[in-house]
């Protein structure tokens, strides 16, 4: 019934015709003649999660035909409550009263993160936390590992023999992750690999071929290609992240305002339990992932996630 009431919103004045509700609007459907529109149909594909925020969807396509039914039924089954009178119902009252409050929240909501989480405020914060972020040292490296440090030793001898560590890498190598790309490791930080790698290469230059030393699965020979300062995060990685923790940064001071000025009083006692945070509520400081197996791999760089204002959410 809430979704009836808002579509006959889109009526027009002159001669009870009907304009579309946006711009570019399509008319898809007649109900009783009053007009369904595509905007209709994707703010319903919205809300049932079918389609994110602004995601076309296409009219030809199966999805929007099948939603679009669904609308239509939604419009036939309120127009047959209407005509019941059961829109008179004091629970029907009540719900739709609550349906409405939660559409102009909603509606107040979207203004509000629609004017502050502009380009600007996201360059801003990306600026401000590049400034802030502490970049490691990474290594690129490659390695051959081999069962005993007898065939290690062999290894040894053949690359300062001339030959290629890559070959070697492909022939000699038993770590199937590296072995088929040259035992390329790309680039890492010390922090994610097993503390053997960690001690064998923090003093090693570029160039150098450190080991062997034991790992797990036997002994493993590194050659560092070259050294460099973690990449910071790009702004088109790290845009999503910022757009959830400024829109959360928004609603959360609105609601600090309209609470502040307003007079709420609770009737119930609480039981000590503390709130708990959305689920995608930003964290002070995400984790780096562990490695799952001895076998390094390359880390992607990360942000610390912007600190919250006030209190910590």
């Amino acid at each position: 019934m809430a979704a009836l009431a808002l579509s006959l919103s889109a009526c027009g004045k002159d001669g009870g015709g009907e304009q579309a509700p946006e711009r570019g609007d399509q008319a898809v459907a007649r109900v009783d003649g009053k007009t369904v529109w595509a905007s209709d149909v994707k703010r319903e594909a919205v809300a049932q999660g079918l389609i994110g925020e602004g995601e076309p969807l296409d009219a030809s396509s199966e999805l929007f035909r099948r939603v679009l039914d669904e609308v239509v039924d939604q419009k036939l089954l309120a127009s047959e409550a209407l005509e019941r009178k059961l829109d008179k119902d004091p629970v029907a009252q009540r719900r739709l009263a609550a349906a409405r409050e939660r559409i102009l929240g909603d509606m107040l909501v979207e203004s509000v993160v629609s004017d502050a989480v502009n380009e600007n405020a996201i360059r801003g914060l990306y600026q401000e936390q590049l400034k802030l972020a502490k970049r490691s040292e990474e290594i690129r490296a490659r390695q051959i590992v081999v069962a005993t440090p007898a065939e290690a030793e062999q290894v040894k001898k053949l690359l300062a023999a001339g030959a290629s560590f890559e070959a070697l890498a492909m022939e000699r190598s038993t770590d199937a992750a590296t072995r088929f790309n040259g035992g390329d490791l790309g680039y890492f930080t010390t922090d994610v690999m097993p503390e053997a790698y960690d001690a064998a290469l923090k003093d090693a230059r570029a160039g150098q071929v450190v080991g062997p030393f034991a790992v797990e699965g036997g002994f493993a020979i590194v050659k560092v290609e070259d050294r460099r300062l973690e990449q910071p995060i790009t702004l088109e990685a790290a845009r999503p992240q910022i757009v959830r923790f400024l829109t959360y940064d928004q609603i959360r001071d609105l609601l600090e305002k309209l609470r502040g000025r307003a007079r709420v009083e609770m009737l119930v006692k609480a039981d000590g339990a503390k709130p708990v945070p959305p689920a995608d509520a930003p964290k002070t400081a995400p984790a780096a992932p562990a490695p799952t197996t001895p076998t390094p791999t390359t880390k992607t760089p990360t942000t610390k996630t912007p600190p919250a204002k006030g209190a910590q959410p």
